[in-house]
């Protein structure tokens, strides 16, 4: 991998343990169980559905429609298996394993790779990290309880925006494809926020990707990707 890869992948890690942290806090304070936010964690590992899953079934919504607010909100990373794909491996268990992993992040990581081995590295270093890193927060976060008081004025909501967007900034520079997908969905994102409730904008900005399907001459596409 480029230099420079794992230190960002460790930045990533560290807002990731602030916010699991805060989901745990903030689920057991809220009156869940403490093994509802691990089990979640464990088991869907998607930091926004959890969120949003959190915040119906602590304000009286019941489970029916927690869960199916965490499958629409978590069915972005359908369109980011296409930019990882070739980064899973080849094997069933491989796979498998891959689907359970892919996030907003990894899928920034391989993203900016240079190489098939770059991003494939990039992918499973940043996918268990993260993995590992998130469920030990939770954990940790769940049993603090309400001791960390209200979790928001530490204005932890703008923690991974802004990693996020020092990740993807490479791509952005570099593709006039990648530019026009991410341009079409942010205007998108920006229409949608004050109408739609938390998480549906991110996911109506799937839409921007259409604009990948104007393939330029200069920037042909990637062997192996199926984006």
């Amino acid at each position: 991998m480029p230099p420079g890869v794992l230190r960002d992948i460790a930045l990533v890690l560290v807002a990731d343990a602030v916010v699991g942290v805060s989901f745990g806090a903030i689920s057991v304070a809220g009156g869940l169980p403490l093994w509802v936010p691990i089990a979640m964690s464990l088991l869907v590992y998607a930091g926004s559905a959890q969120f949003s899953a959190v915040a119906l079934l602590t304000g009286g919504g019941g489970p029916v429609a927690a869960a199916a607010t965490g499958l629409l909100l978590n069915s972005r990373t359908a369109a980011f298996s296409l930019a990882v794909a070739d980064s899973l491996g080849r094997t069933w268990p491989a796979r498998l394993v891959g689907a359970h992993l892919i996030t907003d992040e990894t899928a920034a990581f391989v993203i900016a790779q240079p190489d098939a081995r770059s991003r494939k590295a990039a992918f499973w270093i940043s996918g268990i990290g993260l993995f590992a890193v998130w469920n030990v927060s939770v954990c940790a976060g769940a049993l603090a309880g309400s001791a960390l008081g209200d979790t928001g004025r530490f204005g932890l909501d703008a923690a991974f925006p802004a990693v996020l967007l020092a990740l993807v900034l490479p791509a952005l520079r570099d593709d006039g494809n990648a530019r026009r997908a991410g341009a079409l969905g942010a205007v998108i994102a920006l229409a949608a926020t004050p109408v739609l409730p938390a998480g549906a904008p991110v996911l109506l900005a799937l839409a921007g990707l259409v604009a990948m399907r104007r393939k330029s001459p200069d920037h042909p596409e990637r062997p192996g990707s199926s984006s």
